[in-house]
């Protein structure tokens, strides 16, 4: 029986999705699923809607809970991560203190200063979980969702060796909205992108081996792009590819946009994140009652990468997913060619990849663009400069890591970058380790 555990199951819409894809396999209608996570009402909430979802899909899963991390991972087959740590809080801090120093961001979660302070919260955590499955289910996948992705695959590779896959849903949504521009059925559109997460590009866009770019160009150059999209039109415009993350994200990846006052002609949702985290704490407060209620709840197949590597590994039956991996091609790291040539090889990329019964096999797509690597690079530089940072217990690369942020660099003088990091680590004290001045447990405690 395959033992699929998620680590931060009181995500419970994501679980609800995540299991409605794994158990639509009938394969995999049989598995042991154990729900982990560290809050009592929202792990009770998961496993109702765990029950919940199986009955409605027909599936016969034996599904449990743990409060204890150990005991959950313990013999388990895959693990899958989707924690918050400092949830809701931190969240509004990382928003709410660069605000008061001029700065405005839509996500910051994964670049920027939010996206730092961001790493330096999780990846003791996320280290702590993969230190544990080295110990107590050695041989398990585990499949990262949580964010910073590319911090936290870094970490964990650098750290604990442990081979992690790091999985988004940001390239297949793009291609689904490509295709919806261009009037072509998405099933039949194929795509090649590369990059690091969330600074990724489609650099292949096909129909029937019909290159699409062409008419894609023609759609953007004739102002039918819509109004959510025209960040990431604009870059295409400029840098020649489509990036595959959203406008929102690309707005705050670049000084071009939020510092230049572009935010109303480019219709930017400043704090869009916030407003996300307000609703999915509506959303599980509905859910409760919906499951009081006995009320049904929707269940379509997202397309969620874990559902998709859990059925190929367990069967055998192969698949293609876009992971995001350390650049080498080698696990060992021996003289192996990087899968994106042109960026580091110690940095986790965003790249394709096949599934089978022998895991998860990246693919070397060669050199990004020169245009475009050098947009991606300063990702990878914060990637780097966060890990290290929380590696080497090493305050100076946290300001080092924060300098990396554009909208840092457009608006804030050295002086204020310095005062506003130390802002930021003195009010996140409850979620970081000793070593910042924190009270939160190191991995290795």
């Amino acid at each position: 029986m395959t033992r699929i555990v998620l680590v931060g199951a009181g995500s419970v819409e994501f679980t609800r999705n995540l299991l409605g894809d794994i158990l639509s396999f009938p394969e995999l209608q049989g598995s042991e699923i154990v729900l982990h996570d560290i809050d009592a009402d929202r792990l009770r909430t998961a496993e109702r809607m765990a029950a919940w979802t199986a009955g409605a899909l027909g599936a016969t899963p034996r599904i449990s809970g743990s409060l204890e991390r150990r005991a959950a991972l313990a013999g388990a087959d895959f693990v899958v991560n989707t924690i918050q740590v400092g949830g809701a809080r931190a969240t509004q801090l990382d928003f709410d203190i660069p605000g008061r120093h001029g700065l405005r961001y839509t996500i910051n979660d994964t670049i920027n200063v939010g996206g730092v302070l961001r790493g330096l919260r999780t990846i003791p955590v996320t280290l702590g979980i993969a230190a544990d499955m080295a110990d107590v289910c050695p041989d398990a996948t585990f499949l990262n969702y949580t964010n910073p992705m590319g911090m936290l695959v870094r970490a964990v590779d650098e750290q604990i060796g442990l081979p992690t896959v790091g999985l988004c849903h940001s390239v297949y949504w793009t291609v689904h909205t490509l295709a919806e521009y261009l009037g072509v059925p998405f099933e039949e559109v194929s795509a090649l992108s590369a990059g690091v997460n969330h600074l990724a590009w489609i650099l292949a866009l096909e129909h029937h081996g019909r290159d699409l770019y062409p008419d894609l160009r023609a759609f953007v150059d004739a102002g039918r792009t819509p109004d959510d999209d025209l960040v990431r039109a604009d870059l295409f415009r400029r840098f020649g590819l489509y990036p595959t993350e959203s406008s929102e994200h690309h707005a705050e990846y670049n000084p071009w946009f939020i510092p230049k006052d572009q935010v109303e002609p480019f219709h930017i949702p400043i704090g869009e994140y916030l407003s996300r985290v307000a609703g999915n704490l509506d959303e599980y407060e509905a859910t409760k009652r919906r499951l009081d209620a006995g009320e049904p709840f929707e269940i379509e197949r997202s397309g969620e990468y874990a559902a998709v590597i859990i059925h190929a590994m367990t069967t055998g039956k192969p698949a293609r997913i876009v992971a995001n991996v350390p650049n080498r091609a080698d696990p060992a790291g021996v003289g192996a060619a990087a899968l994106i040539a042109n960026l580091a090889a110690d940095a986790c990329v965003e790249v394709p990849a096949l599934v089978d019964a022998f895991g998860v096999q990246p693919v070397r797509v060669g050199s990004l663009p020169p245009q475009c690597a050098a947009y991606t690079r300063p990702a990878v530089d914060c990637q780097e400069l966060t890990v290290r940072a929380a590696l080497d217990e090493d305050r100076d690369l946290v300001y080092h890591a924060v300098l990396t942020d554009p909208i840092v660099q457009a608006r804030l003088t050295l002086d204020e970058a310095w005062r506003m990091t130390d802002e930021l680590i003195e009010a996140e004290r409850e979620w970081l380790p000793g070593w910042l001045g924190g009270s939160a447990r190191d991995w290795l405690d």
